[in-house]
C-alpha cells in the first residue's frame, strides 16, 4: 500500500464516520520521538567506597609534606 492509497483509505474512513455516526474527526500532527539521553552508568557501593579511599590517601599524602 503506498502513502497515497492510504491517504485514501484514511479519507474514506474519515467521510464515513462522519456519515454514519455523525462525529468530529480531529488529526494531529505526528509527536517527535523523545531525544534520547546518553546513558551514565551510577556508582556501585564499591565504586562510592573505592572513591572515598582514594580521597583519604590523597589527604594523608599532603598531610605528610610540609
Amino acid at each position: 500500500m503506498t502513502k497515497e492509497e492510504l491517504r485514501a483509505e484514511l479519507e474514506r474512513q474519515e467521510q464515513r464516520y462522519k456519515e454514519v455516526y455523525g462525529g468530529e474527526v480531529t488529526t494531529y500532527a505526528a509527536q517527535p520521538e523523545p531525544e534520547r539521553k546518553p546513558w551514565r552508568k551510577r556508582a556501585t557501593v564499591q565504586d562510592q567506597v573505592f572513591a572515598q579511599e582514594l580521597e583519604k590517601m590523597e589527604k594523608e599524602l599532603k598531610a605528610e609534606q610540609p
